[in-house]
Formats: C-alpha cells, structure tokens, sequence
C-alpha cells in the first residue's frame, strides 16, 4: 500500500524500482501506463496510481558532472534536495530554491516547480534549470530547456510528471557564503501589519515568509521571519547536528484538534514573540523546520490530513485572505501549520506551475468529514472570486472548474502529455 504526506489514500500499487538510467528507459517503455514516485511528498494525490504501477526514482540518485567555477550540477532525476546541499554549502554553492522540506527529489522539485522562501528575489525551481532530460512511454527522448524545446520545458516544469520521465536535470546553483543565515524574527499583529513588513523586507531581505494564528480572536496575529545569507561562523555544534526526533506510530485520533489548537497557537506565538529580534540560525532550521521531526504526518491520526495552499493576486489579498480567515475560524477548523508570505513579480515558465504575483497562505487541516470539505468548499469560493489558484502539490480534492479557472493553460498543456502516463490527480482533473 502507498500513500502520499498527507495519508488520505492508502492504495495498492505495483512498485517498480528505476535503479540506473540505461534500465529506467526499458522499464518505462515496457511497463506502462505507470507514474513516477519519488519521496511521496505530496500532500493529495499528484504522486499516486492507484491499482497502477509506479515506477520509484529513488535509484537515480548519482551527481553526474558538476562545475566548481559556475556552479552548474548535472545529476539524476533521483537526487534528494538535501543530498545537493550537504555536499555542495561547503564547496561555496547552494540550491536557489528549496521548498520547506529536503526530502524531496530533483525531479519532484521541477515537476511540481517548487517555490521557497526568496520567490520575490529569484522566482520558482524552474528558474533554475538549465536543461533537463525527459524519457516518454514511447521510447523517445526529449531534452529541454529554456533555450532547447522550449515548450516542452514548459509542459514539463510544474507538469505534475505527465509529460514523461525525467532522468537527469542540469541545475543552476547560487554562491553562498556557508550554512548561516542571519535572521530577524518580527511579532506583528494585523495583516496590514504583515503587508507592510512584507513590502518593507522584499528589497532588503533574500527570505521572507509568516506563521500565523488564524484562530486568534480580533487581528491576525504572528511571526515574520526575515533572513540573509551571512558570512558569520556559528557554533560548531548546533541543534541541527543533533538526531531528529521522530513520530514512531499513528495515534487512533488526530492529535491535532480543537483542544489542542488555541494552547499550541497561543505558545507557540509567544515563544516566538519572546526570541524576536536578530539571530545566526542555521539553513536547516530556517528553511525545514519540520524536517527535525520524522514522520510528523502521523500526529494526524489513521484519517490523514488536507494542506489547503491558495495564491491571491495582491490587488485583492487583503480581502480574499481575510474571507478566508474568517471562514475558519467560524467552523473552529484551525490550523497549527498556517504560513503566509508574497510571490514576487516574475511569472512562471511552467503552463501549470503554482507561483504567480500575489499572496500564498498554506495551512494543514485534519480530515474529518464533512466539515473539512464544507469548509473547503467556502474557501474555494473565495480563490475563484478572486481570481486565485491552489497548488496541486498539496491538492487531493479541488474540483475540476476551480483547476480550469485558475490553470488557463490546461488546454494547451494536454498536447504534451505522455498517454503511457496517468495518476489519481490527472484522472480527477483532466480526465485521463
């Protein structure tokens, strides 16, 4: 049985291993139809077959060339996030972008063009790739990029894995001066507060983004964290080099619940709230916060659990953000896990890739039926109305209208795709 991070489905498939490139290309073309896995973190149904085969990526995983001078890495699809920045921060390079996970692989992280906290500096993953190869059900290879089979690239970079296989990627890494960030942390109450912290950050700050309490009575209350890549040396032994902790079973109810959300938001606020001010934190705790806690999608309990993740035009944030806030907190359905932050102005190269100029805000929800998907249904209502999108990483359930309205590109997108390849989200929302 496999399922994806958010534990909603739990479905037999047919596991089979891509263990090097030369036997990937005759295992993809002899069985078939089939899917690409690669870490399963995913939130929905993006990376599952149900009753189908998947083929696993996590075999790929060899660097092929890399360039000390221009910080240009050719490696396998396989590739974990986290393998590329242990091996190359002390070498002077890191990944421009990286979502708030690293176990996540290359392939992964450009089929569902991932984004971080510097989209206002540096755009989303696809940004970055320089050129990548694609193996279709049919025997073909594709290589793409910006510059090379344009379209393709396109079609592919936030393609949800459709368009083929990806087996390598040439990857465009940043200088960075080592693994310490000098960070700001801000309390800010209101989300006129947020937007003005926001705006007043994106010039001077490479990484921005927002826990809320979007269970708070009166304004929005939370945290603004800002952070820089720093020079600065610090501590040679620090938390991030001590043993994760880890979630070791699924408890029989979610430990996330009404009685539990208000105490937690509330510590947690004025936790945070009592270390504002300038810190040296280290890469890992700034960009993957949860990663110290293995296995943390079990607090949720044997039903699983939703990420809700909407992008709002900035025109209409404010109000849409607001609708949306205030819907939760009238079904007491909050979230512990709510993080807003902007997108910045550079438009995405991939027909479904998620980022555009606006406002994200993420926030994990337990699934307990009906009221999470009546919930769900409101704040639908809200991103169309405002001209928003969800992100189909994190998607298990939007309805096919609401992708359509907020992916233009479908239409031109279904050219492209392999039809040796299929998956729970492309049978839901495209139909195949």
């Amino acid at each position: 049985m496999i399922t994806s991070w958010g534990r909603l489905f739990h479905e037999p498939h047919r596991v089979l291993p891509l263990c090097d490139r030369r036997s990937a290309i005759d295992v993809i073309t002899s069985q078939h139809p089939g899917l690409a896995y690669g870490m399963g973190r995913s939130y929905g149904d993006q990376c599952l077959n149900p009753h189908g085969t998947l083929w696993t990526t996590a075999g790929l995983d060899r660097f092929i060339d890399f360039d000390a001078d221009t910080g240009v890495l050719r490696c396998e699809a396989g590739v974990l996030l986290r393998d590329i920045q242990q091996v190359m921060i002390p070498r002077g390079w890191a990944l421009p972008v990286t979502p708030g996970t690293q176990f996540v692989t290359v392939g992964g992280a450009i089929a569902n063009d991932v984004h971080g906290k510097n989209h206002h500096r540096v755009g989303s993953f696809g940004h970055h790739v320089r050129r990548l190869q694609l193996v279709r059900t049919d025997g073909s290879l594709i290589e793409c990029g910006p510059q090379q089979h344009a379209d393709w690239f396109a079609a592919t970079v936030g393609g949800m894995g459709l368009t083929g296989v990806i087996l390598t990627a040439e990857l465009q890494l940043q200088r960075t001066p080592g693994p310490w960030l000098d960070n700001e942390t801000v309390p800010f109450e209101g989300l006129d507060q947020f937007f003005a912290l926001a705006d007043a950050s994106e010039s001077g700050w490479e990484y921005t983004v927002s826990w809320i309490d979007c269970l708070s009575p009166g304004a929005v209350r939370g945290i603004f964290l800002r952070a820089n890549a720093s020079a600065q040396e610090g501590p040679r032994r620090h938390r991030d080099d001590r043993r994760p902790l880890s979630m070791p079973f699924v408890p029989p109810v979610s430990l996330v619940n009404r009685l539990t959300l208000r105490p937690f938001n509330l510590a947690y606020y004025h936790l945070q709230k009592r270390h504002a001010g300038r810190q040296l934190v280290h890469y890992q705790s700034y960009f993957y916060p949860l990663d110290h806690i293995l296995h943390w999608n079990r607090m949720y309990g044997p039903r699983g659990f939703f990420q809700y993740q909407s992008v709002i035009p900035r025109d209409v944030a404010a109000d849409a953000v607001a609708a949306m806030l205030r819907e939760i907190r009238a079904l007491g359905e909050g979230s512990f896990l709510a993080v807003l932050k902007t997108f910045g102005q550079r438009e995405s190269l991939g027909m479904l890739s998620f980022p555009q100029p606006g406002v994200t805000l993420a926030l994990d929800f337990p699934n307990r039926p009906p009221g999470t998907l009546r919930l769900f249904e409101r704040l639908d209502a809200i991103v169309k109305e405002a001209r928003g999108r969800l992100y189909l990483a994190k998607d298990a359930r939007m309805p096919r209208d609401l992708f359509e309205a907020g992916y233009p590109r479908h239409a031109e997108f279904l050219a492209y795709r392999d039809p040796g390849i299929t998956s729970a989200m492309s049978r839901r929302l495209l139909g195949s």
